[in-house]
């Protein structure tokens, strides 16, 4: 078993080419591939503004509102209200997307996979659950408030947005206080 703690205080502001906001990447296969040439990556997006989403060929989109009002979504022509915070909601990364705030800023929940492998699984948890990796993939969890608690050989005790990483074996079972994003992604 492999496990990541990977803290949120040492996760790097990078801004949009849109100036519309900024992403914190929490993970990725491979860990130093690029947006657009990941297997699957994790990220926080802080949304300032209107405006268009970037364009990932090949690759399926989960966001989930995690602070904020929302978004009304315009992805290929077709309207997509997410307006309920904690709910994940799935679209193509490569059809033309537009963004507009419905009450000020967010913060969102990103999670890309590639759509040729298995597709990721996104569900937002309160109180306890178990980890566990598929064979040959990953999960990651996110703490969405401070709090959460992974018992497991070794305690961990994460932050806001603190989130751990593991591989092969259950790194043990989450206990959170309030709400956490728990992404099984397959391997193949």
């Amino acid at each position: 078993m492999t496990l990541r703690v990977l803290r949120a205080a040492g996760r790097t502001a990078v801004p949009w080419h849109n100036g519309g906001g900024v992403t914190r990447q929490i993970a990725a296969a491979p860990e130093d591939a690029a947006a657009g040439t990941a297997d699957w990556r994790i990220s926080l997006a802080e949304v300032a503004r209107d405006g268009p989403f970037s364009h990932f060929p090949g690759l399926d989109r989960t966001l989930t509102v995690v602070e904020g009002d929302g978004m009304d979504l315009m992805v290929g022509g077709e309207h997509h209200i997410v307006d309920e915070p904690l709910w994940p909601h799935d679209f193509p990364g490569d059809l033309r997307t537009e963004g507009r705030l419905l009450a000020g800023p967010v913060v969102n929940l990103n999670v890309m996979y590639r759509r040729d492998r298995p597709p990721a699984s996104t569900a937002v948890v309160r109180g306890t659950v178990r980890l566990i990796p598929p064979e040959g993939g990953a999960v990651v969890a996110v703490a969405l408030e401070d709090g959460a608690v992974l018992e497991g050989a070794t305690d961990v005790e994460l932050a806001r947005y603190d989130a751990v990483l593991a591989v092969g074996e259950s790194p043990g079972i989450l206990r959170t206080r309030g709400y956490a994003v728990v992404v099984t992604l397959p391997g193949g």
